[in-house]
């Protein structure tokens, strides 16, 4: 039981070290030798975990689609009404917030890697399908059976993916994606969206 507890030990803190190095450095940054530095192990350590950097790194992407589909629900089961559940689960999604920001760096550098990795790009269609299915349900109580629940959150992930990026190139402020993000819902929630105070107009940057 110790050496189990030990190698996932080892193996947190291995992930913990792909986020501080990716985060600073992009994916191309991280590799084996970098990782071990950070994480205060030995290259010998990190090998008996990882046989290679994608093997390291599909961990790591599989650890973040988990916490994030684990925050999502968090958000959803709080007791409020659908309509702003529904909004404010789209702004987790879309990673909004400056404490966010880190994160999304990460995400985004796991999604141009995906592009080129068949194996992280599985890893990473594998988990929308939980979040697409926990936002239908949500769209289902916010606005009810006249809309295609299915269709609106797969639109609502596109979007919330879209606005990630924007946010990190700086095409658009926080602010001003999360006013995008609440005009959608109050379009697709129509009357149902009343319950939350709306926001101002948005102000052209």
């Amino acid at each position: 039981m110790p050496k189990q507890v030990d190698h996932e030990r080892r193996r947190r803190r291995v992930i913990e070290a792909v986020y501080a190095l990716a985060d600073e450095h992009g994916l191309e940054g991280v590799t084996l030798r970098d990782v071990a530095r950070q994480a205060g192990m030995s290259m010998g350590a990190v090998q008996r975990s990882f046989r290679t950097k994608d093997e390291m790194l599909a961990l790591a992407l599989a650890h973040v689609s988990e916490a994030f589909a684990a925050r999502v629900r968090a958000a959803a089961d709080e007791p409020s009404p659908p309509a702003p559940a529904l909004a404010r689960v789209a702004g987790d999604l879309a990673l909004l917030g400056a404490e966010r920001r880190p994160e999304a760096q990460v995400w985004l550098a796991f999604v141009a890697r995906a592009a080129v990795t068949p194996a992280m790009a599985g890893i990473l269609r594998d988990g929308y399908p939980a979040v697409q299915g926990l936002l239908a349900g949500l769209v289902r109580e916010a606005a009810g059976a006249a809309v295609d629940a299915e269709l609106e959150a797969r639109t609502l992930l596109a979007l919330a993916d879209g606005l990630t990026v924007q946010v990190l190139l700086g095409q658009l402020g926080q602010d001003e994606a999360r006013r995008i993000l609440d005009a959608h819902v109050d379009r697709l929630c129509g009357s149902a969206a009343g319950d939350r105070p709306r926001k101002g107009p948005a102000v052209p940057s």
